[in-house]
């Protein structure tokens, strides 16, 4: 197995990645990371993605790595909820390039089920296996979100019965289904009908050489230019309902009457006009509970600076109604910051409660509070944490063991469709 055609098509996927603009988070992250260890590990990968605006035909990464974009649908951004419009526009498109070009590929690995969808019929046509990623699951968002919305505003918004219908047809049809954590795959099989032997889990990675603690000397010069002080919580992400900042402001209060001293800096959300709407609604929220002057509210923190900020928080939250991972969670880890997350989502499975991580349900601001507010009240609990945190993170989701777990399968996969096509 030599050559990939990776496809992710919705966000803003380039060589420099636009973190934080619409529709442009941690499945980005996951696609370019893999990618480029794919590409490291000597396989040729085109990832294929949506043109629009003013966006190049091709990124040229390294000599086995192209971003490749295919114009369909506009030049205007397309939400990923509509995404539905414009497929068959993207297949056409995409063969016919692949023809033009004369490019061979050996297995199709494609993420979300839009471009799920595409990816099955591309290698329907190729006549090569095809492996998913469904990065979230239609039903499982659709269910989760049941009692915040009215259903058929809901259906509007989201157009779950389409998005499902399509999840199906792609889980069924293709070789393998490779989900993110474990509650996704008893969901695949109890929901989707996925045959056990046809889906697995493998997490998410995070980069190694880029996320890692440092002494409390340089934390403590980290502090100072981010202005971030070491009773702080941090919370950071894009700016979206799934992500439960207003549940994170329900909770506050508790954190406060317990740590006065404490403080929440809010790095949420991008540029867009979208984001500075839900960010005013959040403000709004924190000016009825009598919390504006505990936030300290952060433009979108750039890729470089990441790191930095992760480390000089005192702790980090992760308050997600749902969260397919969590891997902004993951990587405050591996920068040795104690984290609190979820309870709606995978990774709270897989850590040791009280050892690497605090997990609580952000639904029950009281609960939620009082987990965030025992790190900075126990430093001997937090200092645990930091340690054992740090060295879960990094044993268990480096991107480099992650790709190679990813190419076995995709090598199976491949071998597998050989036996079934020489049957014939």
């Amino acid at each position: 197995m030599k050559s990939i055609l990776m496809i992710s098509l919705h966000g803003y996927v380039g060589a420099n990645a636009e973190l934080g603009k619409p529709d442009t988070g941690g499945q980005v992250v996951y696609v370019l990371e893999l990618a480029d260890r794919f590409s490291r590990l000597g396989k040729r990968v085109d990832l294929v993605t949506r043109q629009f605006e003013d966006q190049p035909e091709y990124d040229h990464v390294d000599d086995n790595f192209n971003i490749w974009r295919i114009p369909f649908g506009g030049k205007k951004f397309i939400r990923k909820e509509d995404m539905h419009d414009h497929l068959k526009k993207f297949v056409t498109n995409t063969l016919a390039a692949i023809k033009k070009e004369n490019k061979k590929y050996d297995v199709v690995y494609s993420h979300y089920w839009d471009a799920g969808w595409a990816g099955q019929k591309i290698a329907e046509e190729l006549g090569i296996c095809h492996v998913h990623t469904p990065h979230s699951l239609g039903w499982w968002k659709q269910h989760t979100m049941g009692s915040d919305m009215d259903e058929k505003e809901m259906e509007k918004t989201y157009r779950f019965k389409e998005r499902i219908r399509k999840e199906y047809f792609v889980y069924q049809m293709c070789n393998y289904v490779i989900a993110t954590t474990l509650p996704q795959v008893d969901l695949l099989i109890q929901q989707y009908d996925v045959l056990s032997r046809n889906c697995s889990m493998i997490p998410p990675g995070i980069d190694e050489n880029r996320f890692f603690p440092v002494p409390s000397k340089e934390n403590d010069k980290i502090r100072l230019k981010y202005d971030i002080k070491p009773t702080d919580i941090l919370a950071l992400g894009r700016m979206a309902h799934n992500k439960g900042y207003d549940l994170l402001l329900h909770a506050l209060p508790t954190v406060f009457e317990l740590c006065p001293e404490a403080r929440l800096v809010a790095a949420i959300g991008g540029d867009s006009q979208q984001d500075r709407d839900g960010i005013e609604k959040l403000k709004e929220l924190a000016e009825e509970l009598g919390i504006t002057d505990k936030i300290k509210w952060k433009n979108y923190i750039s890729d470089e600076d990441l790191a930095n900020v992760y480390r000089s928080a005192s702790i980090f939250v992760m308050p997600s109604r749902y969260e397919p991972f969590g891997m902004v969670a993951i990587e405050a880890m591996a920068c040795g910051t104690p984290s609190v997350v979820t309870v709606h989502g995978g990774l709270c499975d897989l850590i040791d409660f009280g050892n690497q991580a605090l997990f609580a349900d952000p639904h029950r601001p009281t609960e939620f509070g009082a987990m965030m507010a025992m790190p900075l009240l126990y430093p001997n609990l937090r200092n645990e944490m930091s340690v054992e945190g740090a060295r879960f993170a990094r044993r268990n989701f480096g991107w480099t063991g992650i790709a190679k777990r990813m190419l076995t399968i995709f090598n199976s996969s491949i071998n597998q469709q050989t036996m079934e096509t020489n049957i014939f």
